[in-house]
């Protein structure tokens, strides 16, 4: 609002439209199939055009999907549509239900949608697409009045058959009357090129509605209906209507209301932006850099940087560190930029042992960071072994709680396994699995980004300076392995499929498998399950020594810029 009329106008403004969504999760989703559960899935569309599909979770009625999504729409949009089907090896998958967000919808809630959203039942007529051409106009003749409708052309119609195409008409209605344009075969891209007229009463009502209907034509059974544009003649009056329309669905008539079909944890937000040309975000950039090349001896003095800091709201947090990362890896700074935020978060932390543990920019950066850099290590590291664990489908289970008889039977076919045998199995599969990670991760310090490694090189000089008394010598270590294995490994073993190590999410099973993997690499910070004592009972200084001296290098080129510590 502070803007110039002059930069407001300014021809290299661009507009960007970003959508950010996430399809969490299902729950009370109906049976499909004969086993009395469902294979659900989702497709996202965006003004009937399909974006996105989620993975397929196997036999359940209440999936976890926790896949993210960001569209830039440039031209905007009007609806975001989620599809829930049922897959099916044999015939067409099942649709279960969808939900419908407009755009208005969505842009009336700035922090975001974040809540359950019941489903609703697919009806064929409100699946419509694309747009239509019209020119409408009123014209005086000598003893009559017209109302003439030329049908042009319509564009991203539908598809209603097999072949993938339609095979539309125009209707048009008007006070009682029907006029139809010819039926153009198998196109999407219908070109009629039609004047249709109807006479005009004398004292026609102003509020009298226009209706120009799509259809499209079947040889065989009903017509499909592809969507309708209306207007009111009072509009068609005042003056010369010629421009391309939004094809609109038939109102939901609601009578399937009260069906059941379960509900979709959703969370849905939309940026829009005007997009100024770079050199008008010089001065900014110019600033943030200030605050890393010149950085203040004392944690809490203001800079630029610590300034939106301090206005940076918690949900904007992750965006704004996704940004900041971006720049600073452009402007060659991203190591210095990393320290300065670091040496804030450590010299306001009065315990170690609450080191990082919030989602501060800080801990926000530093993750961002390594999955913009250190994705490709993080596949070189952990593919193999995360592909094994999938193939081989080994039931693994420690709580006795959990422990499925049936399971038990089907591991030995001489004799069914006592519920220790069934833990001591498991433990040593995890063990296994375990002990092929860890060596795949010590293995990997060459492998390891330099920027990654000089990274953290800062991080353990800065909490060494920090806590130098003798019973927090280990403080050090548990902050880069915090971001290491919490933040990095373990969220790649627990969901391997958000890192694009698997095409599909894992099924119950395999599942339970990776996230009593994920815990392991928690055992450092909360020992949940006794259990797993084993795996730690050994000292962990030799892998620690083997990966930190992986620190002791040179520092890349792009981080000589400051010299720092």
């Amino acid at each position: 609002s502070n803007l110039s009329p002059a930069l407001l106008t300014c021809r290299g403004m661009a507009r960007n439209t970003a959508l950010h969504f996430r399809v969490v999760e299902g729950r009370d989703l109906p049976a499909k199939d004969v086993s009395g559960t469902s294979d659900p899935y989702c497709i996202i569309k965006v003004d009937n055009e399909i974006v996105a599909r989620t993975a397929t979770v196997w036999k359940n009625l209440n999936p976890f999907w926790g896949e993210e999504y960001t569209l830039h729409l440039p031209m905007g949009f009007h609806n975001l549509s989620f599809y829930v089907l049922d897959e099916d090896t044999i015939g067409h998958d099942d649709v279960i239900g969808k939900i419908s967000l407009s755009k208005d919808e969505i842009s009336s809630q700035p922090r975001g949608i974040d809540s359950w959203i019941n489903l609703s039942p697919v009806d064929p007529n409100e699946e419509v697409q694309g747009e239509i051409s019209l020119e409408l106009q009123v014209v005086e003749e000598a003893r009559q009045r017209l109302l003439c409708c030329h049908v042009l052309e319509a564009r991203d119609l539908a598809p209603r058959d097999l072949s993938g195409t339609s095979d539309p008409f125009a209707r048009v209605l008007f006070n009682g009357q029907i006029l139809e344009t010819a039926i153009i075969k198998k196109t999407r891209f219908p070109r009629w090129e039609e004047m249709l007229e109807f006479v005009l009463e004398e004292g026609a009502d102003s509020e009298t509605p226009l209706v120009v209907e799509v259809w499209d034509w079947d040889m065989v059974g009903k017509n499909d209906f592809l969507g309708q544009v209306k207007f009111c003649l009072g509009s068609v009056q005042k003056t010369v209507l010629k421009d391309w329309f939004r094809l609109l669905p038939l109102p939901n008539s609601g009578e399937d209301a009260g069906e059941k079909l379960g509900q979709l944890r959703l969370q849905v937000r939309l940026a829009e932006d005007r997009i100024l040309p770079s050199s008008y975000y010089q001065p900014l950039i110019d600033l943030l850099v200030e605050s890393v090349l010149c950085p203040p001896e004392e944690a809490d003095d203001l800079t630029p940087l610590s300034l939106l800091e301090e206005v940076c709201l918690v949900e904007s947090r992750q965006d704004v560190s996704i940004k900041l990362v971006k720049i600073f890896l452009g402007q060659g700074l991203v190591i210095p930029f990393l320290d300065y935020l670091n040496f804030r978060e450590i010299s306001r932390t009065m315990d170690p042992n609450t080191l990082f543990r919030s989602n501060s920019l800080a801990s926000k950066s530093m993750e961002q960071f390594m999955k913009i850099v250190g994705m490709p290590y993080l596949h070189e590291v952990l593919k193999v072994i995360i592909h094994r664990i999938f193939e081989e489908k080994k039931y693994v289970e420690l709580d006795p709680c959990k422990i499925e008889p049936s399971r038990a039977k089907r591991i030995s076919f001489k004799a069914s396994l006592s519920e220790a045998q069934i833990r001591e199995g498991s433990l040593e599969v995890l063990k296994g699995y375990l002990g092929e990670i860890v060596d795949a991760i010590v293995g990997s310090t060459e492998s390891c980004p330099s920027l990654m490694r000089v990274a953290f090189k800062q991080l353990y000089k800065r909490v060494e300076h920090r806590f130098k008394e003798a019973e927090h010598q280990e403080a050090k270590y548990i902050a880069i392995s915090g971001f290491l294995f919490l933040r990095f490994f373990a969220p790649a073993i627990l969901t391997p499929k958000l890192f694009s190590l698997r095409d599909h999410h894992a099924d119950t099973q395999t599942s339970r498998t990776l996230l009593l993997l994920a815990k392991v690499h928690r055992m450092s910070f909360t020992l949940e399950f006794p259990q797993m004592m084993g795996f730690f009972s050994q000292p962990c200084g030799p892998f620690k020594d083997v990966w930190l001296s992986t620190l002791r290098i040179p520092r890349p080129a792009c981080c000589l810029r400051n010299s720092g510590n």
